[in-house]
């Protein structure tokens, strides 16, 4: 009796389908939805088979356990497809990481703090770090001053998370997205009102 069992090996882990069902006795419910009462397992397979539909434990740690008759190739493809829509709601945060060094270029600040504010913008968090070299650590107060002008210019696209500190030979500080992007989207429409009256 192994009329759809071989096909699905790979994803027996989650339910026990037709013959990988061990219990002697189960809880039947249709194809429908209807209660069947409780069953011997090989009455509940004959049931299956007969409608050439598989018998999937849905609920193996019930006394007895309750079986389920329905097409399980189905069945999988709708569970993941509502995995799939759920996993769309949520908005994958990341943590991006910019590395500068304590002496670093006015033209290389500019360009890091673009690089924060693409991020930022992408809707991630961004982890600043300064690394120090040699005797460079004996100066933190320079890493300070840089994060908190690139901070500072920062400050209507981002909110500080994590204050700087320092990590070893490095100083980090975490900015997250402001979020405050709604009221500027609601204000032109206003600025068109007042404009027509």
């Amino acid at each position: 009796m192994n009329f759809r069992d071989g096909g699905y090996t790979a994803i027996a882990r989650d339910y026990r389908i037709n013959n990988r069902i061990r219990a002697r006795e189960v809880r039947l419910i249709g194809n429908e939805g209807e209660q069947l009462g409780v069953l011997t397992l090989s009455d509940a397979l004959k049931s299956a088979y007969d409608q050439g539909l598989d018998l999937v434990e849905v609920a193996g740690n019930a006394d007895p356990p309750v079986c389920r008759i329905l097409d399980y190739g189905k069945f999988r493809y709708e569970q993941s497809k509502k995995e799939r829509e759920s996993r769309k709601g949520q908005k994958n945060v990341e943590l991006r990481e910019v590395r500068m060094r304590p002496r670093i270029g006015e033209h290389d600040i500019a360009f890091k703090s673009k690089m924060v504010r693409e991020f930022l913008e992408e809707g991630h968090k961004v982890k600043m770090t300064v690394q120090f070299r040699g005797r460079e650590i004996t100066h933190p107060e320079f890493a300070m001053a840089l994060m908190r002008r690139v901070a500072e210019s920062l400050a209507e696209q981002a909110k500080l998370e994590k204050a700087p500190s320092m990590e070893g030979r490095s100083m980090t500080m975490v900015l997250a997205p402001a979020g405050n992007k709604r009221p500027a989207a609601a204000a032109p429409p206003q600025e068109r009102a007042g404009a027509k009256t």
